[in-house]
């Protein structure tokens, strides 16, 4: 696991121990952030369940203005942390320790790319996308909310303010993309 390309293009990223968490391979985050493409530059990024942080180290090596990653244990922030210092991208990152239902609680700000990948066959990635839907002002008018889920997973939601744009599977591995809806005024 390395950060792909960017300021930080190489540097290898620390794991988390044991299996609770599942980091996003090489490969798929390459065709996330192809599909990304010029939207990273300048975003800011919003990394949920994130893990060894890989995903919006990945954004702000890339260019993102800022990357704020939410995570609730404690071995993953003190990774997250690592990898931020060992790329030295720490200065445009802020590490959150909370739950992620807890956060998104708060009031919201708006963030242009949102990356929802929870520990599977929970459903958190059902309960994630109906939090932001209900509070859609999470994610900005023109921006992207990804969901990483194994295939099996997958089910249609009742969404009233995000739409399913398109989905990828790279093998094991199913990317979902939702916008906003804006409501006409």
């Amino acid at each position: 696991m390395r950060v792909i390309t960017g300021t930080a293009k190489g540097i290898p990223l620390q794991s988390v121990p044991g299996t609770e968490t599942r980091p996003i391979s090489d490969r798929v985050k390459q065709a996330v952030f192809s599909i990304l493409d010029d939207m990273v530059r300048g975003a800011r990024f919003l990394d949920l369940f994130a893990g060894t942080g890989g995903v919006g180290i990945e954004a702000l090596s890339r260019g993102a203005q800022e990357a704020v990653f939410v995570e609730k244990q404690s071995k993953a922030i003190a990774v997250i942390r690592a990898n931020l210092q060992r790329t030295r991208l720490q200065e445009r990152a802020r590490v959150v320790q909370a739950d992620v239902f807890k956060y998104l609680q708060r009031s919201p700000a708006p963030f242009d790319l949102i990356y929802i990948a929870p520990p599977q066959y929970l459903g958190l990635w059902k309960d994630t996308l109906l939090a932001l839907d209900a509070h859609p002002e999470w994610l900005d008018e023109e921006g992207l909310a990804m969901v990483q889920i194994f295939p099996k997973e997958y089910e249609l939601l009742a969404l009233v303010h995000l739409d399913l744009l398109e989905q990828r599977k790279y093998g094991s591995t199913l990317v979902l993309f939702y916008e906003r809806i804006v409501q006409d005024e």
